[in-house]
């Protein structure tokens, strides 16, 4: 199977990159499933349900959101109608949506795509996403019930993603960090055939302080005093995610490789 997953989607720049190169990425990589992450993509700040309905059209299977998840109030009851996105498994036990869901690709093949959300350097105490993920990949095992399993480790912390990388390995197909909005360098497949990439990056300007317009955030760090709220860049997007192809059988990953298209940084296909 032929799997993208797109980094954290940020502002208008970012939703005009994945609507405007998703869908020929879909034909010319003949891609079968496509995550996207949207929490930050409306605003910068969590996700509406017209900005999900732009995404899902563009060509995303399913969307995963993170600690913004419902900083969108419209989010709260549009997720319980629209099972294509996901929200962090550990989050308040009495959120609404789902953390994991099996989802159905090309040719009838099955795809978990679960997401979790990180502890360390986190504000708010989410549960641990260790026990929290374990029953879920009990319950789906790669290859077995679900060709491919996706799990989306949305955290601040490389050192948790990585640990997650190896907690899963041999039980998902790929794991891959979110959150951060820079992307690492270390697309490897682990020992037990699990594809792992610590951070897919972010699907926005570059030309930024990790996808904010830069004046305010730099005046912060210079005075320490705030003016003003923080509001997305708006220069042309680099499209930064992760390819990954599994084998449908054992469900491991058998090719991973950085994606990065358009805006400023450097060119990276499959």
């Amino acid at each position: 199977m032929k799997i993208l997953f797109l980094g954290d989607v940020m502002g208008r720049s970012g939703r005009a990159a994945v609507r405007d190169r998703l869908p020929g990425l879909r034909a010319d990589w003949r891609l079968d499933f496509v995550v996207v992450n949207g929490e930050n993509a409306s605003g910068g700040m969590g996700l509406t349900p017209d900005h999900a309905r732009l995404l899902l059209q563009a060509g995303a299977d399913c969307i995963t959101l993170g600690d913004h998840a419902f900083d969108q109030k419209d989010m709260l009851q549009f997720i319980e109608t629209e099972p294509r996105i996901i929200r962090p498994l550990n989050y308040a036990k009495g959120a609404p949506g789902r953390g994991h869901r099996l989802f159905e690709a090309s040719g009838g093949r099955k795809v978990l795509v679960a997401q979790a959300l990180g502890q360390v350097f986190m504000k708010r105490p989410f549960d641990d996403p260790f026990s929290g993920i374990e029953p879920v990949l009990k319950a789906h095992p790669r290859g077995g019930l679900a060709q491919a399993v996706i799990v989306d480790m949305h955290c601040e912390a490389t050192s948790e993603k990585m640990a997650m990388g190896h907690y899963c390995d041999g039980r998902a197909s790929l794991v891959v960090g979110t959150h951060t909005h820079v992307p690492t360098a270390d697309a490897q497949v682990l020992p037990g055939g699990t594809g792992y990439l610590s951070d897919a990056g972010m699907c926005g300007d570059y030309d930024s302080v990790i996808g904010m317009d830069k004046a305010e955030p730099m005046r912060r760090f210079v005075t320490g005093m705030q003016k003003e709220r923080f509001s997305p860049a708006r220069g042309e997007a680099t499209l930064s995610g992760v390819y990954v192809e599994t084998d449908d059988r054992s469900g491991a990953a058998t090719r991973i490789a950085m994606v990065r298209l358009g805006g400023r940084l450097e060119p990276a296909t499959p």
